[in-house]
């Protein structure tokens, strides 16, 4: 699943693709992934608004309408936006459309249809359901040392499910949850309240490191617009992963074989050694 740099990049180059884009027209072709609208009601909140701009939070994409609403996207597994031109056909697995007035649409297709989407008033934004839980962003004002050390101080449950949980940290996945402790040298298994101070600064800092080095990747890449964000996940780039999805292989610390182990139903990576 997308984690926050890739969604921050989707929405980045949905951002310079769209906006200020008018919506001639809008269809849900699969009902289910916009649950609180029907199609009709769908259509008719979105076609005649354009595009203000796109934004992020935590992993959910926000396009901001000129008729006073927010549209929230979550890409889940396989979600993702195309921008076609008229004569190109639409994907098999198309869920929703966008047909802009110039004659190009956008398109979300989804493949394993868990993705998500919900018309809010952006007046209300920060009271939906899906944002109002949402703890800070990790790169954000709100996310300091001092905030994480306390929501540490009262979870009983491992490190990993602490990074994991949206409502303590929001953005943060599998993946860069495990390469922030490994830099931190944290055991992803100890109870995130007995977790050192020293190692929850290390902790802190290295979260924002993760996430920006890894949006600082995406950023170079090209903004493609029939397969937006497609590159990411180091699939035009030279990144690498320093622990994620490394099982067997050495620490580039000590050279001690990575491990793997599964946490609420999710693989975590980590050095033995190294992450005591």
């Amino acid at each position: 699943m997308p984690e926050l740099p890739e969604v921050e990049i989707v929405a980045r180059s949905l951002n310079k693709l769209v906006s200020n884009r008018k919506i001639a027209s809008s269809e849900l072709l699969r009902p289910r992934l916009a649950p609180d609208s029907d199609p009709e009601r769908f259509s008719a909140e979105l076609t005649g608004a354009s595009l203000n701009f796109v934004h992020r939070r935590g992993k959910h994409i926000l396009f901001d309408l000129s008729n006073g609403r927010t549209l929230i996207t979550h890409l889940r597994m396989s979600g993702k936006f195309m921008l076609l031109d008229g004569a190109a056909e639409n994907p098999k697995f198309t869920h929703a459309i966008m047909n802009f007035d110039d004659g190009e649409r956008l398109v979300f297709q989804d493949q394993r249809h868990f993705g998500l989407m919900k018309i809010v008033a952006t007046a209300d934004l920060n009271e939906a359901n899906e944002i109002k839980k949402l703890g800070p962003e990790p790169l954000g004002d709100d996310f300091t040392f001092e905030y994480l050390r306390e929501a540490l101080r009262t979870c009983k449950r491992s490190l990993k499910e602490f990074l994991l949980d949206q409502t303590k940290v929001c953005g943060l996945g599998n993946i860069y949850a495990s390469e922030a402790m490994f830099l931190s040298r944290a055991n992803p298994r100890i109870a995130a309240h007995k977790l050192s101070k020293p190692k929850t600064a290390a902790l802190f800092d290295n979260i924002r490191v993760v996430l920006s080095d890894a949006i600082a990747v995406g950023a170079t890449l090209p903004v493609v617009a029939h397969d937006i964000g497609g590159s990411i996940y180091g699939n035009g780039s030279d990144w690498e992963w320093r622990v994620y999805d490394r099982e067997g292989g050495e620490c580039i610390n000590c050279g001690a074989p990575i491990t793997r182990i599964v946490q609420a139903g999710r693989s975590t990576y980590f050095c033995r050694k190294c992450q005591r």
